[in-house]
């Protein structure tokens, strides 16, 4: 007697399952978002004037710091979830366009 196959799909693959996730790369990337959380949570390390850069106290300085830190963490946090969660490529047979008609 030949296998059934799910009339869905006719290659009998699930689509809808996917690989399990790396819990250790989603671990890093929440650690990474959490960093600059912390570092300007954290007022009483940073407020003071001294040392200046530019003019600048220290206050202000640390803080724009913080913007191209945090995005490089943002980011880096990024591609490490698009790493730990892998997904199946789709099929020719796949619906070209789910979103339209909505």
């Amino acid at each position: 007697m030949p296998e059934s196959r799910d009339p869905v799909t006719p290659d009998g693959v699930d689509h809808d399952t996917v690989p399990p996730a790396s819990r250790s790369l989603l671990t890093v990337a929440g650690v990474l978002l959490l960093v600059p959380i912390v570092a300007l949570m954290w007022v009483s390390s940073y407020a003071r004037v001294e040392p200046k850069l530019g003019g600048f106290p220290f206050f202000i300085w640390y803080q724009f710091l913080w913007v191209f830190l945090c995005s490089a963490c943002t980011y880096t946090a990024y591609r490490l979830v698009l790493k730990a969660r892998p997904h199946r490529r789709m099929t020719s047979d796949a619906p070209k366009n789910q979103g339209e008609g909505r």
